[in-house]
């Protein structure tokens, strides 16, 4: 029995790379870069095998798109995108590179106009007096900067980020969420009451309730029922909500509705009234 195994030999001059173009890199290659792979079956007596294919295999280095440790061919190990963590003590207030324009309208400590300087000039100004150069509007044509020393910019950072927290509260305030309540076609009274009063408790929190009727499979059947359930709930409500949006052709049917402002408004008007009328009493009965 004999194997055929893999063997290096040196390739001949016909198989030797030529002398390549002008206009073509040479690739640099080794003389032990080639060599012959014959599949390795045992040999048997009496057997005639077809010619056997020989692959010639040249690995040689050279050229754009190898490969680089921590990524692919052709990628760069450097990361992608911005990797640079947040500042938590940055300030973009301080940032005169958001500025872009090359001229500013500069105030002076005691917020006095200076006028529109450029830059490069209102910088040299803040280092020659040895004073802070902040961003007052970088939005603005020209963008609106102002001097200050460091006691009045603190002042004026503490108020900046007053003024931030109030907005967000406000915000906060005015942003309805919608909740979602969740019923059956053949709902029992118990549960229904129960949706009800959560209903109304959202509403008059302020928030939109979405009441949504699943039905499943056969349950199609009595889409008739489901929409009828949903046009009660709606009038149970009454006056304290008002249709937004519905949609009684899909599988899970549901129905939007939003507070009516008008009403709660009554409501937390009349609750006040009963809260003062009840303060003079007891204040009347000391």
């Amino acid at each position: 029995m004999a194997r055929v195994t893999d063997f290096a030999f040196n390739p001949p001059p016909s198989l030797a790379p030529t002398t390549p173009a002008p206009h073509r890199a040479k690739p640099a290659v080794s003389r032990s870069s080639f060599f012959v792979r014959f599949p390795k079956k045992p040999i048997r007596e009496g057997r005639v095998f077809p010619a056997t294919k020989v692959a010639v295999v040249a690995r040689y280095g050279g050229g754009g798109g190898g490969y680089r440790p921590g990524g692919g061919y052709g990628e760069s190990r450097r990361p992608q995108g911005d990797a640079r963590v947040a500042d938590p003590d940055y300030d973009p207030a301080l940032d005169l590179d958001r500025v872009k324009s090359s001229t500013v309208r500069l105030l002076d400590e005691q917020q006095n106009m200076i006028g529109v300087v450029s830059k490069n000039e209102a910088i040299r100004m803040a280092n020659d007096a040895d004073l802070i150069l902040a961003i007052l509007s970088v939005d603005a044509d020209p963008p609106v900067l102002r001097l200050f020393d460091d006691m009045d910019y603190k002042k004026h950072k503490y108020e900046q980020q007053k003024k931030k927290r109030v907005q967000q509260k406000r915000s906060a305030a005015n942003r309805v969420d919608i909740k979602e309540l969740k019923m059956g076609y053949n709902i029992d009274s118990h549960d229904y009451s129960v949706r009800l009063r959560a209903a109304q408790k959202f509403l008059k929190d302020g928030d939109k309730v979405k009441v949504i009727v699943n039905l499943k499979g056969r349950e199609n059947e009595f889409r008739n029922i489901a929409i009828e359930l949903l046009k009660r709930f709606q009038s149970d409500i009454g006056e304290l909500a008002t249709e937004e949006s519905k949609n009684f052709r899909e599988r899970n049917i549901f129905l939007v509705l939003m507070p009516n402002k008008a009403v709660l408004q009554k409501g937390q008007e009349q609750s006040k009234k009963k809260e003062t009328a009840a303060t003079e009493a007891s204040a009347k009965a000391q």
